[in-house]
């Protein structure tokens, strides 16, 4: 799934993970993959599907729950 990096950004500070976001925006493309880019993600600490849970209209909001069983 193709995420804006802007969005990660924001989500991140909302929470209060400046030092995160920072390391985030030097890191991550400006279109985030999160298949290609999972890695990536992960040295920063983002779990993909707990990213995709908490964007606004996010996968799960859209799947009612189920984006685990297929890997989302």
């Amino acid at each position: 799934m193709q995420i804006d990096k802007q969005q990660i950004l924001d989500l991140l500070r909302s929470t209060g993970d400046t030092n995160k976001a920072d390391q985030a925006d030097q890191q991550l493309p400006d279109q985030v993959d999160t298949e290609r880019d999972s890695g990536l993600l992960s040295n920063l600490g983002i779990d993909v599907n707990d990213l995709l849970s908490k964007l606004p209209g996010g996968l799960g909001d859209k799947l009612g729950g189920m984006g685990d069983k297929f890997g989302l």
